[in-house]
């Protein structure tokens, strides 16, 4: 086998083993194979977006599952491609062209120089992300890579568009709906964020109108009530009663508005009577439509006052229209007073600015085939992991509102509807001349929902698409299980009449150590790609997924990176321990010559490939990385390796031929275990080891990618092998027994170059061999065998399971008066501790005050320090 170097270097292994992956068509898929399909399409990641630890998580994960298919003989197909994202990419596109001063607004451009300039910046910066994936090591098929603006695309937007149009599930209307004022453009319920925010409550006082006296209305939002067009009780507030149909005038606009009865009205909150501004606000539409109110719209698509508001606050920001409402409403007397007040105010997902209730012309859509997409969840025909995400799905598709499905945007999907002489049509190309196409562009989440099966071909009955479609899992966030996972079950059952995918897994979200969310404002969130260049692809990769629960949050620490790299690490030198030792790679086990060790580590083998199938399973990835972490850190480098080095550094070359053998299974066992995990190392060691010359070439000839997964130990193997579960409790006696000589090592400071002497009391001597494998583990010079032995005073003695008794001779290892000095000096320490501890304990401000928890936890602490002294006391003793 070629020599493994001595040290491993990420960057040239990853560049190299990318390339090979993409030269011999590693990720592509063929659809006319006769392996079972496997398909995951990937989560497209906005055109504008860059990597972040995110997509790091989720891609991984995918990444894991479509590499391990591989392995498990599935013909793959994990489909990727970025979406266009049109509110995002318009407002980059937009700052990008302000700032170059060749334009203010895009009308300046016009519609079609504008889209050239988008294009242009889409070539440029679009397949940013793409790259980077790549860099992580994503075994895409990037032959199928698409865009949700292709050609093709497009075609089957508009087409679902139309057909969803001639059902009747799709209508214009005049709706009250989420505005963007930044982005100047409607947004679904879902894109709305409600965020808690400390705001005001102003009390006003308006005049009755041909009497004395004040109604006074409770509002957060002052300048609307220039829009106003009645004020509302509620029909049991026995407050209001007398007020019943008389009329008030509206301060500033002077204009007299009607008192109205409404049930709509909650008499508890504010002043239980409440301002009607129809335009404004969904609740005061519905109000307004019952009672035949005008609507009068004060604030403008981009935010700023109408001229309806009145001279003395049109153009005004609406922000700086209520300071300015305000201000003449106190100056009038008018404001009664001014409370604090916590509120959700609803802010624009994409421009992260308050949204503004707007009654606009737009285009919705009656969900499709919601009873099947309900069911597909309840029966389990779609699954999700973890379940629980299951209720809030149903939740939401049983209180289901019609989607707003129009944007005021110029990139995206243009609406295929078209207008003339008050006429209007609905199909993918203009009807002839004169007729206008509507301007609006089709929410971009209109496009994805349609991804599985757009992506694969559809409506043609393309190879690609009966052979992956349904796709298999779909990985991605609870945070789109609304925007992108419901629709595209529904989709999927409106348009090709069967589930899009089987399985969901939901990510959890990453954030810092802290428990905060990722952010570039508070400086938490790291490069990526800095980490890969810093640790390494695959020390990334098994950093975060190492801290993934199922579902569950990450918390992020750097700390696991470097984890990831020392694992690499451990990995290369273990495999670099075997090409020190000549002899036939991968050479036939002898059951004969097998040691209690080697039969130990094929079981503990079985137990971790079962482990690993279960985790799959059950899409446990962090318990698959604490199972690979847990077998091959400690128990085949910590205690096989170490074990066998009884048998390498002996004389019995047959010994010695058969245990490389056994590491040369388990070694091919592990890589093929941990490339979903680490692909790159892998594949290296797979080559440098010398696994892969005697393999087919499409099992693992050619890459490991494609050699088989580890299977479990068969009953038939563990018996040719002897492997009985009796060997696992006689090594579990040894590891306690090496441990407490480790411990008393650790106690008495003795360094760990330095070799001791130990002596085993027992009628009968330990077997030669077991007493080497014994020396070598707990770092002892020798064992001598004694029938009869008189320790030294506080010689420190361990009890075996199998009996007898193991001393270890102080003389020469320990300084008695310098050991006692310090255990003294500890002693001391502790003593402290625990007069501190009891001091809090009995002080009645923190006893009677503080949480369970918290005294549970000083107590605990408590008693662990009144052990140690207990411990101290007892070693001390000793060297008296």
């Amino acid at each position: 086998m070629p020599e493994i170097p001595k040290a491993y270097e990420p960057q040239s292994v990853e560049e190299k083993w990318y390339q090979y992956w993409l030269e011999q068509k590693c990720f592509v898929a063929v659809a006319h194979s006769r392996k079972r399909a496997y398909s995951i399409v990937i989560p497209p990641p906005n055109v504008t977006g860059m990597l972040t630890l995110g997509h790091v998580l989720n891609n991984t994960i995918q990444d894991i599952l479509a590499r391990a298919a591989r392995m498990k003989g599935h013909e793959v197909l994990w489909l990727p491609g970025t979406d266009h994202a049109g509110i995002a990419t318009q407002t980059v596109v937009e700052r990008d062209l302000r700032k170059e001063g060749l334009m203010k607004h895009r009308e300046d451009l016009g519609r079609e120089k504008f889209l050239e300039k988008v294009w242009a910046w889409k070539e440029k910066h679009g397949g940013i992300i793409i790259q980077q994936l790549k860099k992580l090591g994503a075994s895409c098929d990037w032959t199928r890579e698409r865009f949700t603006m292709d050609a093709e695309y497009s075609r089957c937007v508009q087409r679902v568009f139309v057909e969803l149009y001639n059902k009747g599930l799709i209508y214009r209307g005049k709706r009250m709906v989420n505005w963007d004022p930044a982005a100047r453009t409607a947004l679904s319920d879902e894109e709305v964020e409600m965020v808690e925010e400390q705001g005001h409550l102003w009390h006003l006082k308006y005049p009755l109108v041909g009497e004395d006296g004040f109604v006074v209305v409770a509002t957060t939002r002052p300048e609307t009530m220039l829009g106003d067009e009645a004020v509302a009780v509620h029909p049991g507030d026995t407050r209001y009663e007398n007020l019943h149909g008389k009329k008030v005038m509206l301060p500033l606009v002077n204009k007299p508005i009607p008192i109205i009865v409404d049930e709509l009205v909650d008499p508890k909150f504010g002043t239980g009577s409440v301002k009607v501004t129809p335009a404004h606000d969904p609740a005061d539409y519905e109000m307004g439509l019952r009672h035949h109110l005008p609507l009068t719209v004060v604030i403008a698509p981009d935010g700023s006052m109408t001229a309806t508001a009145g001279e003395a606050f049109e153009g005004l920001d609406r922000m700086k229209a209520r300071n300015a409402v305000v201000e003449k409403l106190e100056a009038l007397g008018l404001v009664l007073k001014v409370e604090k007040y916590v509120h959700r105010v609803g802010y624009s997902e994409r421009s992260h600015v308050p949204i503004e209730p707007y009654l606009s012309e737009q285009w919705f859509l009656r969900y499709p085939a919601v009873d099947k997409a309900v069911a597909a969840v309840e029966t389990g025909q779609i699954k999700f992991h973890p379940e629980r995400w299951s209720k809030t799905y149903l939740h939401w598709m049983v209180n289901i509102k019609d989607w707003c499905i129009s944007r005021q945007l110029w990139w995206g999907h243009r609406v295929p509807g078209w207008g003339k002489d008050g006429e209007t049509r609905c199909q993918i190309e203009s009807p002839g001349d004169g007729w206008q196409q509507d301007p609006d562009v089709l929410d971009t989440w209109f496009s994805s929902w349609l991804w599985p099966f757009a992506t694969m071909g559809w409506p043609e009955k393309t190879e690609t698409l009966q052979k992956f479609y349904p796709t298999t899992d779909l990985v991605t966030g609870p945070d789109i299980i609304f925007f992108w996972v419901a629709r595209m079950i529904m989709a999927g059952f409106e348009f090709t009449g069967v589930e899009p995918f089987r399985n969901v897994y939901f990510t959890g979200l990453i954030r810092d150590k802290q428990g905060r969310k990722m952010s570039k404002s508070l400086g938490n969130s790291p490069d990526p790609l800095d980490l890969v260049a810093r640790y390494g692809a695959d020390a990334l990769r098994f950093g975060v997924m190492r801290s993934a629960p199922l579902g569950q949050d990450v918390l992020y620490d750097e700390q696991q990176v470097e984890l990831g790299r020392n694992f690499c690490n451990k990995l290369w030198n273990a495999c670099r321990f075997r090409q020190l030792h000549p002899g036939e790679v991968q050479g036939e086990i002898d059951p004969r010559l097998l040691t209690i060790d080697d039969r130990w580590i094929l079981l503990q083998l079985d137990a971790a490939i079962r482990e690993m199938d279960a985790a799959f399973a059950g899409y446990k990835f962090s318990d698959a990385t604490g199972t690979l972490y847990r077998f091959f850190w400690s128990e085949y480098c910590d205690w096989y390796v170490e074990a066998a080095k009884a048998v390498l550094q002996g004389n019995d070359a047959a010994r010695r031929g058969n245990t490389l053998a056994v590491i040369d299974f388990v070694l091919s066992h592990v890589l093929r275990l941990f490339h979903p995990f680490l692909p790159f190392i892998t594949e290296e060691l797979w080559h440098g080891m010398g696994y892969a010359k005697d393999m087919p070439q499409d099992q693992g000839g050619k890459t490991i990618m494609f050699a088989p997964w580890p299977k479990a130990l068969d009953e038939d193997f563990k018996s040719l092998y002897g492997l009985a579960e009796e060997t696992l409790a006689t090594i579990a006696g040894r590891q306690k027994l090496v441990i407490e000589i480790r411990n008393i090592r650790a106690q008495y400071k003795i360094p760990a170059n330095k070799k001791f002497n130990i002596v085993y009391h027992a009628p009968a001597d330990i077997d030669p061999e077991e007493k080497r494998v014994i020396e070598l583990l707990a770092g002892a010079e020798s064992i001598a065998h004694r029938t009869a032995y008189e320790p030294a005073k506080g010689e420190p003695v361990v009890h075996p399971d199998f009996g007898g008794k193991f001393f270890i001779p102080l003389a020469g290892l320990v300084d008695a008066q310098a050991e006692k000095g310090r255990l003294a000096k500890e002693l001391q320490k502790v003593e402290a501790e625990i007069q501190k501890g009891e001091a809090k304990l009995a002080n009645p401000n923190f006893a009677d005050k503080a949480p369970p928890e918290v005294l549970r936890e000083h107590r605990q602490r408590l008693a662990d320090w009144q052990a140690k002294r207990a411990q101290l006391r007892v070693a001390l003793a000793e060297l008296d």
